[in-house]
């Protein structure tokens, strides 16, 4: 069972569809269901369409931000069927399976859906390591929840019986720190962000789009707790460098 696995429904309108989900996520052998200030929640509608999968709407976790619901967690995916202004590292549901079920026992992975009027938000997807887009036909290519999140499971799924050749480990060996948490991420990008503008390189009323670029440049990355470590170390540095008081023109002409 891939225990490692989390799924996440953002703002769930209709409570029918968190039902499908936790029928879809139990045919696959998933469990951790995590919901997002859904609409209507606990309901029948969700118990009937569960149909046999009530355990995992009983133990279902329900918070009020993506921020909760990912905190302990090192690597995201955010599923998105458009395109975005920012390029950002981009998967199908087999890749995301293929670096993903490797993860079990390693990494908590969650993966979030958004709701079923417009999807997630660009902030929101800028939590993200990857998107994850469906390649259905482009004239017909938008998914129920249930559906989208049967197709990731299911490959989720083969992923785990076929013991997929990229489950090997990339770098020969097992990595020797663990992965970051997201809210250690959340904390070391806050502290990027304040060092930035004391430094005058980022302009708090002109940000452009410098905070999203670093995101991903560092969360393609997916950073271990010592990295993660290390640059909030330099970020440090750097304040004490610019706070310290200037000693120049100090002493007295002697």
């Amino acid at each position: 069972m891939s225990d490692h696995i989390r799924i996440v429904l953002v703002n769930t309108t209709h409570p029918g569809n968190i039902g499908g989900v936790a029928r879809a996520m139990k045919n696959m052998g998933l469990k951790d269901l995590c919901l997002v200030s859904p609409k209507l929640f606990p309901h029948p509608d969700a118990d009937a369409r569960a149909s046999g999968a009530t355990d995992l709407l009983e133990s279902a976790t329900v918070v009020d931000s993506i921020d909760d619901a990912i905190a302990d967690c090192e690597l995201v995916f955010g599923t998105s069927a458009r395109e975005r202004h920012i390029p950002w590292p981009l998967v199908d549901p087999r890749e995301l399976a293929a670096i993903a079920a490797p993860l079990k026992g390693k990494a908590k992975v969650a993966i979030l859906f958004g709701r079923e009027d417009r999807g997630l938000t660009n902030e929101e997807l800028q939590r993200c390591h990857h998107h994850v887009h469906i390649p259905a036909v482009e004239s017909f290519s938008s998914l129920n929840i249930a559906a989208a999140v049967q197709v990731i499971t299911y490959e989720l799924r083969m992923a785990e019986l076929a013991q997929h050749p990229l489950a090997k480990p990339q770098w020969g060996t097992d990595w020797d720190i663990e992965l970051a948490e997201q809210r250690e991420l959340e904390l070391m990008f806050e502290h990027l962000e304040r060092t930035l503008v004391k430094i005058d390189f980022l302009d708090p009323d002109n940000p452009r789009q410098l905070m999203p670029r670093l995101r991903r440049l560092l969360q393609r990355a997916v950073p271990d707790k010592v990295e993660v470590n290390v640059l909030r170390g330099i970020l440090k540095a750097v304040e004490r460098k610019v706070e310290a008081p200037s000693t120049e023109g100090d002493k007295e002409d002697v």
